[in-house]
């Protein structure tokens, strides 16, 4: 224990031992004495000392009952506000109820709230009558947001959701703050039914204010409920820009994570459209390219991204894609071996093992090599049929026929024969046996 504790425990209780006994029984001639409106004490600012290491410590019973020491002792208010408040936190709603009834006369100085707390508490222990005269009365003196927004909280308990939307419409439209439209929103969309009027308010408000997180949520929740995807993409857009101009990064990649799932489930195009405005995965950019066969734009993106980086990943995909896309394999061919044996003295990748294998096979450049190249790739991927395939092409190319057939048959009996190069195959090794 450090010896700033051992001090604040040792005046604690010296203090404790030599007043406590007074302090529990205050004066009760001042509590009715209106001539004057607070009372003196000699340690006050001891006892918010204590009070406040209380709080800090997290010891809500002990500052509870000290603050209502204070303010029995000065009949301070600001001393009540803090009882009420930690009472409701430990769940204390009888206590609030009776010392607020008992010192009602007291309180002038922030009476309202003191007042919302205990109407809160009344509400807690099921006194809603009394609940909705106390807040009715106290909107006759203080009419603010928060007060409408208590009887509005009434009137939804006591099921009378019109009411209460029509207290909530009045404060959302003087505040519009997000709090105040989640309450009005909620109260239509789950409880009048009026859906579509509470989705127009929300997706009002992103248009108007932005997309805070809280509303936005929200919007998002009541789209996915609806299955409404365009409506879904919608906002997570509006939200991920949010979240970049704020630079909150662990945000953005989950929200960007959840926008690709939804962008990729609906249309490929318009996924890469907002990558391609947004610049936000140029990684996942390039994949959707191949993947939607745009092979002109992930050429152009596979040279951009390995000037600028260097990733020996991007070589190997612009030596694939300047293959596929010439019309005269032999003008690029010496070109494209090049470059993969240049990645293939970095990466021991099996996928471009093959395919530089696959390359020296087919076009009869160097058939022992490429089955060389296949068969490594095989080492690590010994049940990929596309390698099989390729081996027993390599092998039909050798006129090794009965191990070609062999190894096609696994091709066919794995795949099918829908694909058109695997059909050509199986016919020309079947030849080659007869």
């Amino acid at each position: 224990m450090s010896s700033y504790k051992r001090v604040i425990i040792y005046f604690f209780l010296i203090f404790f031992i030599i007043g406590c006994t007074q302090l529990r029984q205050p004066a009760q001639s001042n509590l009715i004495n209106h001539d004057y409106r607070y009372k003196t004490f000699a340690n006050e600012d001891r006892y918010i000392m204590f009070a406040l290491e209380y709080d800090r410590n997290g010891q809500k019973e002990e500052s509870r009952r000290i603050y209502l020491d204070l303010f029995l002792e000065t009949l301070k208010e600001e001393y009540l506000l803090e009882y009420v408040k930690a009472s409701y936190t430990l769940k204390k709603f009888d206590d609030i109820i009776k010392q607020v009834d008992i010192n009602r006369k007291q309180i002038k100085k922030g009476e309202d709230k003191i007042l919302r707390v205990y109407i809160l508490a009344l509400m807690k222990t099921k006194n809603v009558d009394k609940a909705f005269f106390e807040t009715k009365a106290l909107l006759e003196k203080y009419k603010s947001d928060l007060n409408y927004e208590l009887l509005g909280n009434i009137h939804l308990y006591k099921k009378e959701y019109k009411k209460a939307k029509e207290l909530y419409k009045k404060v959302y439209t003087n505040s519009l703050t997000p709090s105040s439209l989640l309450n009005l929103a909620n109260i239509m969309y789950v409880y009048l039914n009026e859906k579509n009027e509470a989705i127009n308010y929300l997706e009002s408000h992103t248009k108007l204010y932005g997309c805070n997180n809280l509303v936005c949520s929200k919007l998002l929740s009541f789209y996915q409920e609806q299955k409404n995807i365009d409506g879904v993409i919608s906002v997570l857009k509006k939200t991920y820009y949010t979240y970049k101009e704020e630079n909150n990064t662990f945000n953005v990649d989950k929200i960007y994570k959840l926008l690709m799932y939804y962008l990729e489930k609906k249309d490929i195009k318009e996924a890469i459209k907002f990558l391609e405005e947004s610049k936000a995965d140029d990684d996942k950019l390039f994949s959707l390219y191949r993947n939607d066969n745009q092979n002109k734009k992930a050429l152009d993106l596979a040279n951009r991204l390995y000037s600028t980086n260097g990733n020996i990943d991007y070589l190997a995909q612009i030596a694939m894609l300047e293959f596929e896309m010439a019309k005269d394999k032999k003008k690029v061919i010496k070109s494209v071996i090049k470059k993969f044996e240049d990645v293939l003295t970095v990466l021991d990748n099996h996928v471009y093992q093959n395919y530089l294998g696959y390359i020296l096979i087919d076009l009869d450049i160097d058939v022992k090599k490429g089955l060389k190249y296949v068969k490594k790739a095989l080492e690590k991927a010994p049940n990929n049929l596309a390698y099989i395939d390729s081996l027993a092409w390599g092998q039909y190319k050798l006129k090794e026929c009965k191990e070609a057939l062999i190894n096609m048959k696994k091709v066919v009996d794995g795949a099918g024969l829908n694909d058109e190069e695997i059909k050509i195959h199986w016919k020309k090794i079947k030849e080659c046996n007869k």
